[in-house]
Order: C-alpha cells, then structure tokens, then sequence
C-alpha cells in the first residue's frame, strides 16, 4: 500500500530483515525489563537505517516520509518500543537537517550509526501542549543563551546523543514565541531526573529531565530566535504524525499475525477441529484486517497528500496519528478477545502489544486533542 519504488522496497527489505534477526528476539525482554533497546538501535545503526532521512551528502539513505513509513511499520511489527525510539531520532534528525550549516557532523554521525537524536519539547509545566514551553531561556550574550527546564516525557532520556529542545525565546512575550536548540547529552546541567516503567512501550525510556543552566551558544540555534513554532509544525509535526501512525499500523498488523497464528494452531481435542473453525473467530480476524489494511490506505494518503501537498494536506496531517494509533488499540482489543485466555496469560506477545498499543494514543497531541484540531480546521477556525 505504500507503494514504493525498487529503491525504497530494498530498505524496507532490509529493516525487516534486520528487525526479523536482531529486534523481534529483544522485545519481550526489553517490555519484562523495562530496558532502553541500545542492541536494536546498534543494529539498525549498523545497517545505516539511522541515517534513514540524512541526504546522501551526508552519508544518509536520503528518504522522505513515504519509506520511513514503511520502514517504521516494519520496525513496529517486531518491537514496538524501538519503533519509537527511532521514529523520535527521525524526528530529531528531521531538526537537524533544517538547519545543516550548523549540524552537519551530527547528520554525518546518525548516518554512521553514532548518534541518536530525540525530541525534548513537552515540559511539566505545560504538559501534552508541546507547543507553548513555560520555560524561559536567558540571554547571556553573543547569541548564547542559558536554558531552565522540566522536560517530561522524553524519549530516550539518558541514552539520546542530541536533544532537539524547545524553550521561550528570551525576549518572547506569550509561550508560542519560542526557539529551538540542540543541547548535547555532555554539556553540563543535563539529567535524567526520573524513572520510567510505563504501560506500554516500556523500552523507550520516556522519563522526565532537567536542563539546569545548560548554556549554548548561538550554533546551536535550530531556528531564528521566536521562529520555534514554525520547525515543530512544519518540521516535526508531519513526521510525528505520520511514524506514529505507521508504529499504530505495524502493532496492529503483528496483532492480526499473532491472532491468525493462535486460532489456526490451537485445537479442540474432543472435536479434532481448530479455532479457526469457528465462524465468529474468522469473523473477528477478518474485521482485525480490514480495519489494519484501511489505517494503511490512509497512511497512504497521507503520504500523497504530503507530496503533492493541496488543501486537504493540513487536514490529512492532523487526522494520521489518531487514525493509525486508535486502530492499534482496535484491533489489539479485538486480539485479546479472539486469542481469550491464551492472550492474556501472555502468549504469542499479544498482552505486550494490548499494552504498547495504548501509549501513542496519550502521546501529544493525543487523540482527543487531535481531534479538536481536526474539527477546528472543519469548521474553518485557526488551528493553534
């Protein structure tokens, strides 16, 4: 449905077959233990895949938002938690890239496979509007400047290489009047300063930090002082959307194959038939697929509507993630139902995935948020 040409196809290819040999054995023990996945990040490193979206100048693959897509859709399907690991380095790497006269070694090192990259903008303060830091930053001359701030829930906290953070410009008169820095896991004041152990995608260390007089200077500058909202809509914005939708989209697909698997392999030993013998199983996992292959359509839509952007493009954009991510939680309810007591007892990874698909959907802008946003932009209101 992606529609890929042979190019794309031969990294897709190659992101499932290094998921299929170094992620898919991890992922039930990265979800027990709660830990960062540094050995399937490593592996897709080593496979270039950090350096997905990197242009070709650096070093990178060079791709745009239709195989990263596919790509992360296949990542999702053998470990969700590492999806999102990789899809908030795209993302960072995404910041990056619009600014390559100040980060070029840093693209050049996530094509190599030697650093990792995460967003850092919600803040405790204003908690899923990641749009309008409280924090403040505080001009300390020559362009540097000097960043205070309660970051909640950053992917990657601890291990990132590069943090992609948001802050009130200094001289900003109301929240959206921010700017954007890149802030390095060494400068000093930064720290991870709480634990995690969520729900769902457990692996993704999305704990709180603290920058505590981390200084910068004016290289790090990501965006014109004020001009922060402009990189996370227009930058940020409809990769987020659309890697949400697609790790959506792959937990869903790994529900339907594990549910398949459950009802054509467990049998009935007094009636020598199989779960898939009955009707009201196959009537399931039919509505499992229709409504996993119709995410996917619309995923796809997305995508043209990016390239080819129109009217509808914002519209298209703000509709992907609940879209793809409620269609995981869906069709994950659906596999717990099917699969019963086999499901939740923890077989065939279904549990995990009941759990993983509920995290995206809390992840800003949630689903709720995102649909006042879409029903603003219906009814001809300004969306932000």
């Amino acid at each position: 449905m992606y529609r890929l040409n042979d190019e794309q196809q031969q990294i897709v290819a190659t992101a499932a077959a290094v998921a299929d040999r170094d992620l898919a054995p991890r992922a039930a023990s990265v979800d027990r233990d709660a830990a960062f996945p540094a050995d399937s990040i490593a592996a897709l490193g080593a496979s270039g895949l950090l350096g997905l979206t990197v242009a070709k100048t650096h070093g990178g693959l060079g791709q745009g938002p239709r195989t990263v897509a596919a790509v992360i859709d296949a990542v999702a399907q053998r470990c969700p938690s590492t999806a999102m690991v990789y899809l908030m380095h795209l993302c960072g790497v995404a910041c990056y890239t619009a600014a390559p006269d100040k980060t070029a070694p840093l693209l050049e090192a996530a094509a190599a496979g030697r650093h990792i990259s995460t967003l850092a903008f919600s803040e405790k303060g204003s908690r899923s509007h990641f749009w309008a830091p409280v924090s403040r930053a505080s001009a300390s001359g020559n362009g540097a400047v000097s960043i205070n701030a309660q970051k909640s829930f950053v992917t990657s906290a601890g291990h990132a290489d590069g943090y992609v953070v948001s802050t009130q410009s200094a001289g900003a008169t109301q929240p959206l009047e921010s700017s954007i820095y890149v802030v390095l896991k060494e400068d000093a004041g930064v720290a991870v300063s709480g634990p995690w152990r969520g729900l769902g995608l457990r692996g993704n260390a999305s704990a709180p930090m603290t920058l505590s007089n981390v200084s910068v200077g004016a290289d790090r500058a990501l965006t014109a002082d004020g001009k922060g909202l402009d990189m996370m809509l227009g930058v940020v914005l409809p990769l987020f959307q659309v890697g949400s939708a697609a790790v959506g989209i792959g937990i869903a697909e790994a529900a339907v194959n594990a549910t398949i698997g459950h009802v054509t392999h467990t049998r009935f030993e007094q009636s020598n038939s199989s779960l898939a013998d009955l009707p009201t199983l196959r009537a399931q996992i039919a509505r499992m697929r229709i409504d996993t292959d119709r995410a996917r359509a619309h995923l796809g839509a997305v995508l043209d509507s990016l390239e080819s952007p129109g009217p509808a493009t914002q519209l298209m954009v703000l509709e992907a993630k609940a879209s793809g991510t409620e269609t995981a939680v869906a069709v994950t309810d659906m596999a717990m139902r099917a699969c019963g007591g086999a499901a939740f007892g923890g077989a065939h990874g279904i549990e995990r995935l009941f759990r993983d698909a509920r995290a995206p959907i809390v992840m800003a802008p949630t689903s709720e948020v995102a649909y006042e946003f879409i029903g603003r932009a219906l009814c001809g209101l300004e969306v932000f």
